[in-house]
């Protein structure tokens, strides 16, 4: 290819991890970046990312291959309009938003449809901004691309190349068929964790028992609640249809449910679990979502000075990289008394092998 040259409007999380994983995959690429947050775009400078600032949209973005609309959604209209006699007739113009049909309809109004292919990487992390951002970020997560029906097929190719760079997996998919999937399997779990966390802050007692011993179970199933809530309101108030409708389902459910348990229904109760076992256990396994995978186990170490220092200068030996670490004080699901957290896949395995072959005893959780 040709340099490279991407725009990018917003550089968070998403645009500046994307950036990074682009940058890693082109070196010689040229990127500009608009953002009202300077420092990020300074960063982000220093870092080599980008190449130019641009502290307005204006014709700095003409002539890029692509540009990347990375600002919250409530902010794409009015970037829209900026941007438009600003664009190129080449370029690919595409949004990173978890909703679709708002954007798609924008690109209508404006007559940008032949130029327009929506695009989701669902990945993501409980930590916002341009200081989060990471290349890794993309790897092995589903990146759903919506072209509009009149952009050539030869865009949708290259823009689909482009997500491969990334080391993302691109699919493709009408942007209606989207928002109800991720209705289903992104957005009715992030309403579901926060209202479970709110349950229980609501029946906690003045001491913060619950609170204390919440672990296990209870911290993976809302782990999600911990995202931003200016991000997932405009969520909710843009795929609006979809949420409450699977919402009212899973009402629906848990009114079964609570009817199960209230009659003691023995066989109906055990086959409810049984079957959601069964589908749970058919997911293909991908470091996909918006909140990313956890790489982590725990380790069984002695109660005594230098444990946890032996374990880090283990590790340290043989170059593998420790994300967090830290006392696992519940026991509730997971065995071991050493939590340790790492970058990716590749990091965990290397590290089981070393510490198994130095005789401890490792305990990973079922995906």
């Amino acid at each position: 290819m040709e340099t490279l040259t991407c725009g990018f409007i917003g550089l968070g999380l998403i645009g500046g991890s994307i950036a990074k994983a682009l940058r890693h995959a082109y070196p010689g690429a040229r990127f500009i970046a608009y953002d009202v947050n300077k420092s990020s775009l300074e960063l982000a400078m220093e870092e080599h990312v980008i190449d130019v600032i641009s502290p307005v949209i204006d014709d700095s973005f003409k002539g890029c291959d692509y540009i990347f609309l990375c600002a919250p959604v409530a902010h794409n209209d009015e970037n829209l309009l900026l941007l438009k006699n600003h664009l190129s007739p080449g370029t690919v113009l595409t949004d990173v938003g978890s909703v679709k049909t708002g954007i798609h309809r924008q690109i209508e109004a404006l007559g940008l449809n032949s130029q327009f292919i929506g695009g989701h990487p669902m990945t993501g992390s409980e930590r916002f901004g341009y200081r989060n951002s990471k290349a890794s970020l993309l790897e092995n997560a589903y990146y759903i691309l919506t072209p509009s029906d009149t952009v050539p097929q030869g865009k949708v190719d290259g823009y689909r190349s482009l997500v491969e760079a990334m080391g993302a997996i691109p699919l493709i998919l009408d942007y209606n068929e989207h928002d109800y999937v991720t209705a289903a399997i992104s957005h009715l779990p992030h309403v579901i964790a926060s209202s479970l966390v709110n349950v229980v802050k609501s029946c906690d007692s003045e001491d913060g028992i619950m609170k204390m011993i919440a672990a296990g179970g209870f911290k993976d199933i809302t782990r999600i609640a911990s995202s931003s809530p200016a991000m997932w309101q405009q969520i909710c108030l843009t795929n609006t249809d979809n949420i409450s409708k699977l919402l009212k389902l899973y009402i629906q459910y848990l009114t079964a449910i609570a009817g199960y348990i209230d009659s003691r229904a023995e066989d109906t109760l055990y086959n409810f679990f049984d079957a959601a076992r069964n589908y749970r256990e058919s997911f293909i396994t991908a470091s996909s979502g918006p909140i990313k995978t956890e790489y982590v186990f725990t380790v069984d170490i002695s109660d005594k000075p230098g444990a946890i220092a032996a374990i880090a200068s283990l590790l340290a030996m043989h170059d593998i990289s420790i994300k967090n670490i830290g006392i696992n004080h519940n026991r509730e699901l997971a065995e071991g008394a050493l939590r340790i957290e790492f970058y990716d896949q590749n990091a965990i395995e290397q590290a089981t092998e070393v510490m198994e072959k130095h005789g401890y005893k490792i305990h990973t959780k079922k995906k």
